[in-house]
C-alpha cells in the first residue's frame, strides 16, 4: 500500500508536498519537455506585479561556489498579461497553480490580490515581502513585523484564496515576522527567500551584477534555510514550505523533519530539469522503506 503523501495548507490541497520555487520554474510550460506538472503537488509561478516590469540591469546572474546570486528584478509582463495568456493554461493543469505577487506598494498587493481573487486556475496567493516599501525609502517589507502584517493583512482582505507569505532571512529575527503575518490571517509561510550577496569582477574590480547585489540561492544556503524552518515551526501553527538548496530528496526530508509541510525545489531546476521528481520519488520511497503511511507525521518530527 503506498503512503499517503497528501498535505494541506489552509484551503490548498496538495496531492504531495513537491513544489517549486518562484522564479524558477516559469509559468510551468517551459518544464514540460522534463517534467510531468500534473504529477507535483503544486507549481508556484514566476513573480507577477500589476504592471510590466523590466527588471534591473544586467548582468543579472552570477554563479557562486554551491549556488548562483540573482538580481532579475522581477520582471515580468504584468497582472493582465498573467490572466489573459497564463490563467487558460492553468485551469487545464490537474495540478495547484500558486502565483506569487510583488508590490512597491501596500495597495499594489491588495489590488493585485483581488484582481486574481477571482481568475480560474489559481488555486493559492505566495506573497512576496522582500520587496522594498517605495512609501518609506525602500525598506523590504518582511524586515519589519508590522509593515510584514500590513501587507498579510491586506492581501487576507482582498482575497478569499489561500494567503502564503514568503519569509525574508535577511532579517533579525525571522520568527518574529512569522507569528507577525500568522496573527492577521496568513494560511502558510514559505521559507526562506534568498539571501542578500554579491560577487566582485576581480579582473574588472567592479562588481559582478549590473545591480550590484542580489540573492544568493543554491545549496550553499541550506543550512541557514533548515534553521529558519525550525525556528518558525516551532513559533508558529500554521504550515510552512520549506526551500533554500534542496537537490534531492534527503534535503528536502531535512526540512519536513525540521518543520515543513511542502517543500520548494528552485535553483536545482536549472541544473537538473527533472529535480522535482526525483526530489519526490525520494520522498516516497524513503517513506515506504522506512514503513511510514503518512507523511504528515514527518512534519516536525525532529523536535521530538
Amino acid at each position: 500500500m503506498k503512503p499517503n503523501l497528501t498535505v494541506q495548507i489552509g484551503k490548498l490541497k496538495m496531492l504531495n508536498p513537491v513544489t517549486t520555487a518562484s522564479g524558477t520554474f516559469g509559468y510551468g510550460q517551459e518544464y514540460t519537455p522534463y517534467v510531468d506538472i500534473n504529477r507535483l503537488g503544486a507549481i508556484v509561478v514566476k513573480g507577477t506585479t500589476l504592471e510590466p516590469r523590466e527588471g534591473n540591469p544586467t548582468p543579472r546572474l552570477a554563479e557562486t561556489p554551491a549556488g548562483i546570486l540573482n538580481s532579475i528584478g522581477l520582471q515580468n509582463l504584468g497582472a493582465d498579461y498573467l490572466i489573459e495568456e497564463y490563467a487558460p493554461y492553468f485551469k487545464q493543469l490537474k495540478t495547484s497553480v500558486i502565483v506569487n505577487i510583488s508590490g512597491n506598494t501596500i495597495e499594489d498587493y491588495a489590488e493585485l490580490a483581488a484582481r486574481l481573487d477571482t481568475t480560474e486556475g489559481i488555486a493559492a496567493l505566495e506573497v512576496n515581502i522582500s520587496c522594498p516599501n517605495v512609501k518609506k525609502g525602500g525598506l523590504a517589507f518582511g524586515s519589519d513585523a508590522k509593515t510584514a502584517a500590513e501587507v498579510t493583512k491586506a492581501v487576507r482582505y482582498a482575497t478569499s484564496l489561500p494567503v502564503i507569505v514568503k519569509l525574508s532571512p535577511n532579517v533579525t529575527d525571522i520568527a518574529e515576522i512569522a507569528k507577525s503575518v500568522e496573527a492577521v490571517g496568513a494560511d502558510g509561510l514559505s521559507a526562506i527567500n534568498t539571501l542578500l550577496g554579491m560577487a566582485i569582477d576581480v579582473q574588472r574590480k567592479k562588481p559582478i551584477l549590473g545591480n550590484v547585489m542580489g540573492g544568493l540561492s543554491g545549496p550553499a544556503v541550506k543550512p541557514v534555510a533548515v534553521r529558519a524552518v525550525w525556528q518558525v515551526y516551532k513559533a508558529v501553527k500554521i504550515p510552512i514550505i520549506g526551500m533554500g538548496g534542496i537537490t534531492n530528496a534527503s534535503d528536502a526530508l531535512e526540512f519536513i523533519l525540521a518543520g515543513a509541510t511542502a517543500v520548494a525545489v528552485g535553483t536545482a531546476n536549472f541544473v537538473n530539469p527533472r529535480a522535482t521528481i526525483e526530489v519526490l520519488e525520494g520522498i516516497e520511497n524513503y517513506l515506504i522503506e522506512n514503513g511510514i503511511n503518512d507523511i504528515n507525521n514527518l512534519v516536525g518530527a525532529a523536535h521530538a
